[in-house]
């Protein structure tokens, strides 16, 4: 250590007004472990003065060739060291699991609370200040959070960004909710096999997260309501050379925030999370967001319930006329104003009060925006939906909740009593579905079982069931559909999800059978199976679980300690968090 650096660290001030830096108990120490820290550093070339005492400033990257919506990543995170070093900051880029929802098996959520003890433990384990959280996919936003929540360190987001238009024949499309689209066409014989396959190259077309409103865009949105990211975090296309630009200011800021100590639980607080519900409904974002919100609520101590969903966001409206519920895209909403010119639109819903990693009020940050496509983002006097918010449905079927899209159901079900068609799992659902014996018609209710979070293992997107090809050819495009499932956020259709308990651990949905009326009363918030409460405890005592195929590895650990949908689905021993602060030294 020079005597620069050695004048540095002795001016730090103790006992005083200013917090120390937390990696000065790595680099600052002049003693042999501080020697071996900084030692080992410098063979990538970093000068003594990078540890006179300067903020460190960690770049969780989820970067993956196996993830192709965060494979640009290593080259934006280079945006992020220029504003770190420019804000005299040093900036080290670190790499945690990236979880490819469109590419990993059984399904990505299985290991969205893998990643995020990554995240948490590498955070706490270098000698970091801040973070800077770079993703975008589904899992990877909410995952990153969930560990930085876990450790408290000052953090903020900046996402990958989504992808440009579709474009397929003269027309946009949208990724996610084209493919269900095109899927049905080519299974009720309205599609041919080739035009299918054509339309495969037309969708991905760029570098970038889903462009529809699915669960990255969601997410990405939701960091701007929560107050962790910087305007426009939300919408910037991954391609737009102002997201490199976004990606260069939250470097700067990051810093700025270690010297203020702006933490996560400065940020996060209920009335966050209370605007974080209000956006999801105005989007028209994402159901997974429900198990998200919940989760990352659970790392803060924060109580977040599935009530608090309808309480808040039952009654908003739906302004952004985007798919899955209406006709327009992602780079659409960007252009039209982006998510700061909704948030003026409907400032008199939201607490404008909340704090925000910019230092300033979420009215401060959005009193500019303006809004320039009233198509896109509509007027409060012609929004998308009236009451778009996600609906909580309880009932003999679901005694803790399930939820349920309005936005992207069809009216004329939302209040709809049919007989079950059962499936008992994911295998018997693929095998049968199609069958010309199935006895099923278009006022049949599709219930399908063993896709909950201990179940699959993981909580799958495969809710929103493909309906029988023999009902497409007769020109039927929804169903009431029920399940312990997920569906991804690009989806659409009356798809009641998230059934708590899951069938799996023995909850009501597992008693199903074939035949059984069931009730989906979605303005009185009910879900009811037609049976009698001395039949319901009848087919309880002869219920027997399937054995679990999974004995050990992660997935065992899962199974044993992952909490219900209405809880997260995160693992019960993580819940809370920990901290910042390692005592004992490695060597």
């Amino acid at each position: 250590m020079t005597d620069s650096t050695k004048d540095k660290k002795d001016s730090q001030p103790v006992n005083g007004e200013k917090k120390p830096l937390r990696s000065q108990q790595w680099y600052g120490k002049l003693d042999k472990d501080g020697f071996i820290h900084r030692s080992w550093m410098k063979n990538q070339g970093l000068p003594d003065h990078s540890f006179d005492g300067r903020p460190v400033i960690g770049i969780c990257n989820s970067w993956s060739e196996l993830t192709p919506c965060n494979a640009h990543l290593r080259e934006l995170a280079e945006y992020v060291k220029r504003g770190v070093w420019e804000a005299g900051g040093v900036p080290l880029e670190f790499p945690v699991m990236s979880l490819g929802e469109t590419q990993m098996k059984p399904t990505a959520m299985l290991f969205r609370n893998l990643m995020s003890m990554d995240v948490e433990e590498s955070m706490r384990a270098y000698g970091m200040d801040g973070v800077v959280l770079l993703g975008g996919c589904d899992k990877t936003t909410p995952a990153q959070l969930m560990g930085a929540c876990s450790v408290d360190l000052p953090t903020i987001v900046v996402s990958s960004g989504p992808m440009l238009n579709g474009k397929y024949r003269g027309k946009d499309i949208g990724s996610g909710t084209d493919v269900w689209k095109f899927s049905e066409a080519v299974r009720g014989g309205k599609m041919s096999l080739d035009e299918f396959m054509r339309a495969e190259s037309s969708m991905s077309r760029s570098r970038g997260t889903c462009m529809t409103m699915g669960t990255a865009s969601t997410m990405a949105c939701l960091v701007e309501a929560l107050g962790m990211s910087l305007p426009e975090n939300g919408t910037l296309p991954a391609v737009d050379a102002r997201r490199q630009a976004l990606a260069h200011l939250t470097g700067g800021r990051i810093v700025e925030m270690v010297k203020e100590d702006l933490k996560p639980s400065d940020i996060l607080t209920k009335a966050a999370f209370e605007n974080a519900i209000r956006a999801n409904a105005a989007i028209g974002g994402s159901t997974n967001a429900v198990v998200h919100l919940l989760a990352i609520a659970g790392r803060l101590g924060v109580k977040l319930t599935l009530d608090d969903w309808d309480r808040i966001g039952a009654e908003m409206p739906c302004l952004v006329d985007l798919m899955p519920s209406g006709r327009f895209l992602m780079e659409d909403f960007h252009y039209a104003g982006g998510f700061p010119a909704l948030i003026q639109r409907l400032s008199h819903l939201f607490d404008m009060s909340a704090n925000t990693v910019c230092g300033a009020s979420l009215g401060e940050i959005t009193s500019a925006a303006e809004c320039f496509n009233d198509e896109v983002i509509r007027p409060l006097d012609k929004p998308l939906r009236s009451n778009a918010g996600i609906a909580v449905l309880r009932g003999n079927l679901s005694p803790q909740g399930a939820i349920i899209k309005p936005s992207a159901a069809t009216p004329e079900l939302l209040q709809h009593t049919g007989k079950a068609v059962v499936f008992e799992n994911i295998e018997d659902y693929k095998a049968r579905i199609d069958s010309p014996e199935l006895a099923v018609d278009k006022d049949s209710i599709l219930v399908l079982k063993g896709c909950g979070p201990k179940g699959y293992p993981g909580m799958p997107e495969v809710g929103n069931m493909a309906l029988p090809s023999k009902l497409l050819e007769q020109g039927v495009t929804d169903m009431v559909r029920i399940s312990d499932a997920r569906m991804s956020g690009t989806a659409f259709g009356t798809v009641v999800l998230h059934v708590a308990p899951e069938s799996t651990m023995g909850g009501p949905l597992a008693l199903v059978q074939n035949g059984d009326e069931i009730t989906l009363d979605v303005a009185g918030r009910g879900l009811h199976l037609h049976i009698s409460a001395e039949e319901m405890a009848s087919r309880k005592a002869a219920w027997q679980p399937e054995e679990s195929q999974y004995h050990r590895g992660y997935a065992k650990l899962y199974i044993d300690h992952v909490m219900q949908a209405d809880e997260g689905a995160d693992l019960d021993f993580l819940v809370g968090n920990s901290g910042s602060k390692v005592s004992r030294e490695s060597h």
